[in-house]
């Protein structure tokens, strides 16, 4: 199970090239992030990964010094009780240091410039995520049986869980279940320090519920301390919509699909029919999903395609919506780059994204779709099936 010596060579060469690009003057990084330090270094445990310009990278581990070597091949890991000792064989750093300024807390960063003597820190997020948002063949067949598993479970399994009068909590947790039985990882992670189980699930206008999170849907939520899994006192009942948004992971890299059922009895003609215009903006959005494409153009050309009927409300209900129609994707559930503006550097063929076109509909929830696709030649590559969603369970 351990991440490849070929692997961790090629992302720290391509790590390195990156920043030579955006900046030629750079000296050192240091990476303490959890999951670049995973992605560099194929372990996850706690330390420092100092990566000198002009010379080696040194993986410098506090906890556990044992359990690194174990698990990772990166050719150097040294054990430290403190950056002191890091500090000691490396110098101090008087040029810029590049840190994660995104994820680095102040105390952890006052640490480091006490032992390491640094004036100035930089930031180094974008040239990490940069570098992670292009999968190798090794990452893609990770993605690949995540997308499997995904598939499997919310086409084929899901039906046969929803009984009239299950409550959200007890289908989410009977959907964890099976999801770790499969071979789920058993937790999703997002970027900026969050972790859940699975995702969002929702009954009928649950799946609208405003949220913290910058998502199209919803959840009603166990408490307002735990704004998440869905509510115990919704229960299923004939004519209610369904809508499971999970992420499904293995060894870390996960994909992100949206499946939507419908319980007892049809939705309203209307509902389905913006459910199926919603099923065709995502087959449109993944058609142009081609090396050189630009994330923003495809954004511009899909939007203005759209009627002002159908955009009023679209990727989200009412005013609580979103300005985005898909996400890169990987060790992070919300990756970049992002179809939306802003996005202008050109696809690359191994980038990944879960497009997501969805929209609120009254006294109904949230219609839509969501699959993770590949970025190929000739276009978006699902990872995680086809099946147009709103599964009759009648």
């Amino acid at each position: 199970m351990k991440v490849p010596s070929s692997e961790l060579r090629e992302r720290m060469a391509c790590f390195r090239e990156r920043m030579d690009r955006d900046h030629p003057d750079w000296e050192v990084a240091a990476i303490s992030e959890k999951i670049n330090l995973y992605y560099f270094t194929g372990t996850i445990q706690d330390g420092l990964l100092l990566i000198l310009r002009n010379g080696d990278a040194v993986f410098w581990v506090r906890k556990s010094f044992d359990r690194a070597v174990a698990e990772s091949e990166f050719p150097d890991i040294r054990k430290m009780t403190s950056y002191r000792d890091a500090a000691a064989v490396t110098g101090q750093l008087k040029k810029p240091v590049y840190l994660e300024l995104d994820s680095v807390p102040l105390a952890q960063y006052g640490r480091m410039q006490k032992h390491f003597s640094f004036t100035r820190a930089l930031a180094l997020d974008a040239q990490a995520a940069t570098v992670r948002s292009v999968k190798s063949s090794y990452e893609l067949s990770l993605m690949e049986r995540a997308g499997a598993i995904h598939r499997h479970v919310l086409e084929d399994c899901v039906p046969d869980l929803l009984q009239e009068g299950i409550d959200e909590v007890t289908l989410a947790t009977d959907l964890y279940s099976v999801m770790v039985k499969e071979g789920h990882q058993g937790i999703i992670r997002f970027g900026m320090f969050n972790e859940m189980l699975l995702g969002q699930i929702g009954f009928g206008t649950s799946s609208i519920a405003p949220i913290c999170v910058d998502t199209p849907g919803g959840v009603s939520g166990l408490h307002p301390s735990a704004p998440m899994m869905g509510s115990r006192e919704r229960k299923l009942k004939k004519g209610d919509l369904v809508v499971i948004d999970i992420g499904c992971g293995v060894e870390g890299y996960q994909t992100d699909k949206t499946m939507t059922y419908m319980f007892g009895r049809p939705l309203p003609d209307a509902a389905i029919r913006v459910h199926e215009q919603c099923v065709a903006v995502q087959d449109q959005v993944a058609a142009l999903l081609k090396p050189g494409a630009i994330p923003s153009g495809i954004y511009a050309s899909v939007i203005e395609g759209l009627s002002p009927e159908f955009l009023n409300g679209f990727m989200g209900y009412g005013r609580h919506t979103v300005k985005f129609l898909g996400h890169g994707i990987g060790l992070w559930i919300d990756e970049i780059p992002v179809i939306a503006k802003g996005f202008d550097e050109p696809l690359q063929e191994g980038m990944v994204f879960a497009i997501e076109p969805k929209k609120g509909i009254r006294d109904v929830g949230l219609v839509g779709i969501e699959n993770t696709f590949a970025v190929t030649p000739r276009g978006g590559r699902s990872l995680t099936g086809k099946n147009p969603g709103l599964i009759p369970v009648y």
